[in-house]
């Protein structure tokens, strides 16, 4: 049996943290992590300008029916080939990454509680929340340091599309939560709390130590 947890936020709130302190936790031979961001559509059919335009943050963006297909093909014991994405280009490269099946899988996204599907293969629901200014700042330097943006691209870009598509999608899956973290992940009563619950869930006692 395969125990999903999904952990949902707004860009920037912390879900990776929350997912590495998760994995962090337990014998890394227990667990895997699948990105949303990696099912990103590739659209070949555009050029580069006309693909830096599409509205990323929409949930149409995403190839979620392959994503979903893939967990379940994990939780049913199989191996899977996950898309790797490559920002730089907006575009999905040739290989792939092999991922095999485990006792946990951690499913990590923006759109990660917003997708019924997607939700309906989850067993505990995480939803990241983190203030806005945070986020932003936290955005704008990955996409300079990482992703190979300036800032003008990017400013654009919040407000065009990450700034409504949060408001429309994001925010509101919180509601679906079964737990949700507040201060970007560095709530360590939040914390125990789900550590505690993963404990009871699989029975790793031993393994899973108090957030730290």
């Amino acid at each position: 049996m395969t125990l999903v947890i999904g952990i949902a936020g707004g860009t920037g709130s912390g879900k990776t943290t929350i997912a590495r302190k998760i994995e962090s936790s337990v014998p890394i031979e227990q667990v895997n992590r699948i990105e949303h961001d990696s099912y990103y559509r590739d659209r070949a059919d555009l050029t580069y300008e006309e693909r830096c335009k599409l509205n990323f943050d929409h949930p149409s963006a995403l190839e979620t029916a392959l994503f979903v297909e893939h967990v379940k093909a994990l939780k049913g014991g199989e191996t899977v080939e996950v898309p790797i994405y490559d920002f730089t280009k907006h575009r999905r490269k040739e290989e792939t990454r092999r991922v095999s099946a485990k006792p946990i899988l951690i499913l990590e996204g923006i759109l990660a509680l917003a997708e019924p599907d997607l939700r309906e293969q989850m067993d505990i629901k995480l939803y990241v929340d983190t203030d806005a200014d945070i986020r932003a700042f936290r955005r704008i330097r990955r996409d300079l340091e990482q992703r190979g943006r300036d800032f003008e691209s990017i400013r654009e870009q919040y407000y065009d599309t990450v700034r409504p598509m949060h408001l429309q999608f994001v925010e509101p899956s919180k509601r679906w939560a079964d737990l949700i973290l507040p201060e970007g992940g560095d709530n360590r009563v939040a914390l125990d709390v789900l550590m505690a619950k993963l404990k009871s869930v699989i029975g790793t006692h031993s393994s899973i130590p108090p957030a730290r």
